[in-house]
């Protein structure tokens, strides 16, 4: 067993783990970096998700550091693909053309650029990355967590780390049940938060669907059908109670109003990628599966270069809703992401074999799986989307009433005295394990209280992904990619700030001077904490 001592550990290397070392690092601190999977980035890398952004994150809206990693995707597209020059000129540019987001680009490419990003402090010797490292175990001194212990997942080893502070950047929120700070999932009751779209009694284990993301082309005239997967015929006809047919079907809840949809499917459209508006205040959910969320659209190359787009699939016909992956027992974790992993089997080889076609023929059998663009063996996302986390019980939590539309009517969201960030997007709720729909909210772009990343009671641990302070409903509009990393960002902040200054988190939320120091580091260092006058979308 090794040990190692630095100033902040972070513990999970998605886009918050990473923002927050990044943070922490340019603030003097000593890190170390560990992370589950191979790749550093979570939900834009091991859990392939395009970004969700908000309409105007081109120009304002998030930091410095963030638009560092979307210029970086841009310019390592430019720098080493063959684009074609009007597409290579685009300062905009979104490689797959997709309408999700305005920046839609490979996994491995978001993870090229985070490890960039890192590297200069490796070499430093200020920042060591521990991959497929999982925590194990912690301890704890009364209200501070004095060691962690992380198991090498390929070896079996063990290091013993500790550390001034704890960052738990995890995905599902791990640290929290081994250092014991107080947290809550899944859905907590309207008597607790006063929510209007909360129910009437708590419910932990309703948690949002998970999914298990994949890529694939297209290649007419071939045969890529896969095997049949085992629970093909569970999953084919698998109808829960509020979806219109079978969810491996075309049809599906809207997001919005939860009435039926129709979804199109037309693999390697000849379209222009560069003239599609990437806005979901105007294209809220998208009919047409295929450009939704490519990744990889041919016609940005050089004529000859590519024989297909490349779409990802992360659409409602793969959201598991058959349990949690976490706060259950080991082997019904495990039960349930195979199972998550064999729906969204089926629902390739469905569309593979027997989707209706346009032209009134059935199958696709020409889609063909990218292991090499997901970095698996079996074209499977590394990690499932974890759309919902543990959430730390914090100084602060913020509530639907905060900035909810329905609630705050024109005044706009509640501004925080202490805000170290800032958010946009709806209160997006996908269904969920407890036999939810769709719960959709429209809300105002909202901040990130400081108070919201620290617990309650532990004094040394800081939330810095999805576990900040919100509830199950706000969740829905804080768990996106550029507030996960603005949430990090100011946690590895936070931590620094705290051990330049000999303070504790405790201190500084409760010192409305400290407060007001803090928030003018974030600024100086390019950290955006406060909305312009704009309207929701």
């Amino acid at each position: 067993m090794t040990d190692s001592h630095v100033d902040v550990l972070v513990v999970g290397g998605g886009l918050g783990g990473v923002a927050g070392a990044l943070a922490a690092l340019r603030r003097g601190a000593s890190v170390l970096l560990s992370e589950e999977y191979g790749w550093l980035g979570g939900q834009l890398t091991t859990q392939a998700v395009p970004p969700d952004e908000h309409p105007w994150i081109e120009s304002f809206g998030s930091s410095a550091s963030y638009r560092a990693l979307r210029d970086g995707i841009r310019e390592h597209y430019r720098r080493w693909y063959p684009l074609r020059a009007e597409s290579a000129r685009d300062p905009y540019l979104n490689p797959g053309g997709g309408r999700v987001s305005r920046l839609c680009a490979e996994p491995a490419v978001g993870a090229a650029v985070l490890d960039a990003m890192l590297t200069p402090w490796i070499s430093a010797g200020r920042l060591t990355v521990l991959r497929h490292h999982r925590p194990v175990a912690a301890q704890t001194d009364g209200d501070r967590v004095t060691a962690v212990v992380l198991r090498d997942l390929q070896t079996g080893d063990e290091r013993v780390i500790t550390s001034r502070y704890v960052l738990d950047a995890t995905e599902t929120g791990e640290m929290l049940p081994l250092t014991g700070t107080e947290y809550v999932t899944g859905f907590e009751s309207q008597a607790d938060t006063g929510e209007p779209s909360a129910p009437r009694q708590a419910q932990p284990m309703n948690i949002q669907a998970v999914s298990v993301c994949f890529a694939v082309e297209h290649l007419a005239g071939q045969n890529h059908t896969i095997d049949k997967p085992a629970d093909y015929a569970y999953w084919r006809d698998f109808r829960p109670d509020y979806w219109p047919g079978p969810q491996l079907g075309w049809t599906a809840p809207h997001p919005h109003t939860r009435a039926p949809r129709t979804y199109e499917f037309a693999p390697n459209p000849d379209d222009r990628p560069g003239t599609i508006i990437a806005d979901q205040s105007r294209d809220p959910g998208a009919d047409e599966l295929w450009t939704f969320r490519r990744i990889l659209a041919r016609n940005h190359f050089r004529p000859g270069a590519y024989a297909s787009d490349i779409s990802m699939v992360n659409w409602p016909l793969i959201d598991y809703v058959g349990g949690p992956l976490f706060e259950v027992p080991a082997d019904e974790a495990d039960g349930h992401l195979a199972a998550a992993r064999q729906q969204s089997l089926s629902l390739l080889f469905w569309m593979q074999t027997e989707a209706p076609r346009p032209d009134g023929g059935t199958g696709w059998p020409g889609l063909r799986l990218r292991p090499d663009v997901m970095g698996t063996a079996d074209g499977l996302a590394m990690a499932p989307y974890h759309r919902e986390s543990r959430r730390i019980l914090a100084q602060y939590r913020v509530v639907e009433q905060d900035l909810a539309m329905s609630a705050r009517g024109e005044a706009g969201a509640v501004a925080y005295p202490d805000s170290v960030g800032v958010g946009s997007y709806r209160i997006d709720l996908h269904p969920s394990t407890g036999g939810d729909n769709y719960i959709d909210v429209p809300a105002w772009p909202f901040q990130i209280p400081l108070r919201s990343l620290v617990p309650q009671r532990v004094r040394n641990l800081l939330a810095a992904a999805k576990n900040i302070g919100t509830t199950h409903i706000t969740n829905g509009c804080y768990r996106l990619h550029p507030v996960e990393w603005a949430a990090g960002e100011a946690a590895g902040a936070l931590a620094a700030f705290c051990l330049a200054n000999r303070l504790e988190p405790q201190q500084v939320t409760g010192s409305p001077g400290s407060v007001v120091d803090f928030q003018r580091n974030l600024e100086s260092d390019g950290i955006e904490i406060t909305w312009p006058q704009i309207r929701p979308y």
